[in-house]
């Protein structure tokens, strides 16, 4: 079981996706099709309602000093810029799974090993001044000051906890990047809480959908794959077990 928190600003709400037991070489029987088919779609130009969402997706990150532009923008307009020169990264299962639910729903995902996290419980919350952490094997940092940042904590309960930085929605940490051996993962779907609900019912179901998609997927990557997930608005608490389904 992990335990979430979103101490995280108002404006952003989280999917949280919980799996044990993956296999990093077993892939979905279509997936291979599925990401062809969508490479494709990703090539035009988006449409009015898709450039809409993406500039929702960059504000819900603008927060004090960090603005998400240039090399700060949201992972999924990284993968996008990839898509439409035609190379689009491939990892393993669980990495390849997280960059076609990006891609397509147009929404960062960071994920991570919960092992190399050395806790079951984690936060989300803003970065604050003089936090980084080393993104890549080539050592480079990322300044965290005002950036959504996903936290290993050892206890939530205590408000004085505000744990280690270990994920956000530009680029996660290298010390707890999921390998070719990780089994036991949990993700984070960012996306923007929008404050006219009734005007733009088919855009808030997005969250949703990709978590439901993700977790589709994910229960494929392996023979008994587990897997919990829920969505979280601000202030809320979830504890989520992996269930065998």
């Amino acid at each position: 079981m992990i335990v979430f928190q979103h101490r995280g600003p108002a404006l952003i709400r989280l999917s949280v996706i919980y799996a044990k037991n993956i296999q990093t070489y077993s892939y979905p029987a279509n997936f291979d099709s599925r990401l062809e088919a969508l490479l494709i779609n990703r090539k035009p130009e988006l449409n009015p309602g898709e450039e809409k969402w993406r500039k929702s997706v960059r504000n819900m990150l603008r927060h004090g000093r960090f603005k998400p532009t240039g090399r700060a923008k949201p992972a999924s307009e990284y993968l996008l810029g990839a898509a439409r020169k035609g190379f689009f990264p491939r990892i393993n299962s669980i990495v390849d799974i997280c960059n076609y639910i990006s891609l397509k729903y147009l929404l960062p995902v960071s994920i991570w090993d919960v092992d190399l996290s050395r806790t079951d419980h984690f936060l989300v919350r803003l970065g604050k001044p003089e936090e980084s952490y080393i993104f890549n094997q080539a050592g480079q940092h990322i300044d965290l000051e005002d950036l959504v940042v996903g936290c290993a904590v050892q206890d939530l309960d205590s408000p004085d906890d505000e744990g280690t930085p270990i994920v956000n929605p530009v680029k996660d940490s290298q010390e707890t990047k999921t390998h070719d051996n990780s089994d036991h993962i949990t993700a984070i779907i960012y996306a923007p809480l929008l404050s006219d609900q009734t005007s733009n019912q088919e855009i808030d179901q997005t969250l949703p959908d990709a978590t439901d998609e993700f977790v589709q997927l994910i229960s494929h990557c392996g023979d008994a794959v587990s897997t919990g997930s829920g969505i979280l608005g601000p202030g809320m608490k979830l504890e989520l077990k992996a269930v065998l389904g």
